[in-house]
């Protein structure tokens, strides 16, 4: 029963070793070691704690463990920092997380989705590791080997002029081949994607997977820092539409939620004066996005705007798109166009190097 319930992995925590194996050769064997949390005699590791030989053996008061914390968990009298309430604490947390993961429907399954592009001169610490813990309790890994769609090791960053057309390309394959292809044949039936890229490619990311698969986007946390969403008591900010007084240029559409963009700024890149719409909130941060609720805000009322601003400025005319918005939103941006309804979009993106933004794609992206 205790092989049951720790699910055949070692109980110390942090450790989770697989104790059906060798982890030199992978030959099955069993390698697990039962440890007793108080100790089988009075002069034993944390004592024997007042229990009677039926309860010091009981399935309570042992741990599942490989040989190397045995030993850890034994090499002092009294326990050490060991405590019997500490390791009583890991028992309860592991097994407990063991009963959530086996208790989820075959059809919460996810496979892990991993994008990650140079932004700026710094690379995207994108791992499954890092990512897949995000999915619990509501879904789990279809698999320990995630999607991987980004470019390995680019020495190409936002300033380069083959920089977006290089990374276009790639990402449009990538999702051909590792997404779509699946798919097609039923081996992906749901994606959990981590994203961590310029925002001109997220958005074409998000165009690309659209709504051919349900899709579950997830944010970076700056605090608490991780993928896992946080638990949020306060009411968060509402979103707020700003249309323009002004309707007689080219259409802007400012995604501003992790910081302020004004009019210059637009008018700049542009070329022009523009009517600048805009997605904003009463005070933008780059720590914004808490909740799965605020996306699936923001994702109603940007495709509201879309068909309000394509029934001022017409479908066929150019839609020019200024996101200043955490990964997660521009993912879901690109997710709710419409590739048969909509206008064309050029995107653009702020490049310090360059002075402002820079015209970076445009979407449709090439034969897409």
């Amino acid at each position: 029963m205790l092989w049951g319930k720790a699910a055949g992995r070692c109980e110390f925590e942090g450790c989770n070793l697989s104790l059906w194996k060798s982890s030199v050769t992978q030959e099955s064997v069993n390698i697990a070691q039962k440890s007793h949390i108080y100790s089988f005699s009075g002069i034993g590791p944390r004592g024997h704690g007042g229990l009677d030989s039926d309860e010091i053996n009981d399935i309570s008061n042992l741990m599942l463990v490989c040989h190397g914390c045995h030993r850890k968990l034994d090499q002092y009298k009294d326990g050490g920092r060991y405590t019997a309430e500490r390791l009583q604490e890991w028992k309860k947390s592991h097994e407990r997380r063991i009963e959530i993961v086996t208790g989820i429907a075959t059809e919460k399954r996810s496979h892990v989705l991993l994008y990650g592009a140079n932004i700026g001169e710094h690379t995207a610490p994108l791992s499954y590791r890092r990512t897949a813990p995000a999915l619990f309790p509501h879904a789990y890994p279809a698999s320990d080997v995630p999607v991987q769609l980004g470019t390995v090791n680019s020495a190409f960053v936002e300033r380069d002029a083959e920089f977006w057309n290089m990374e276009g390309k790639n990402l449009v394959r990538k999702v051909r081949q590792s997404v779509k292809e699946r798919i097609a044949t039923a081996d992906i039936n749901h994606l959990s994607v981590f994203a961590l890229a310029p925002q001109p490619l997220l958005i074409l990311l998000g165009t690309l997977l659209g709504d051919i698969v349900p899709a579950d986007v997830y944010q970076l946390h700056r605090e608490p820092a991780g993928w896992t969403w946080p638990e949020v008591t306060a009411d968060v900010p509402t979103l707020e539409i700003i249309r323009p007084l002004d309707n007689s240029g080219p259409p802007a559409l400012v995604v501003a939620l992790s910081g302020t963009v004004t009019p210059d700024r637009v008018f700049r890149a542009m070329g022009e004066p523009a009517s600048v719409w805009s997605i904003s909130t009463s005070k933008p941060h780059n720590d914004f996005i808490k909740t799965k609720e605020q996306l699936s805000e923001f994702r109603c009322i940007a495709r509201s705007l879309f068909e309000e601003i394509k029934a001022v400025h017409g479908n066929k005319t150019v839609l020019h798109v200024f996101p200043v918005a955490a990964v997660s939103v521009a993912v879901e941006f690109g997710r709710v166009r419409m590739p048969k309804a909509d206008m064309p979009w050029r995107i653009y993106d702020q490049v310090n190097d360059c002075g402002g933004f820079v015209a970076a794609l445009d979407v449709p992206f090439g034969d897409n």
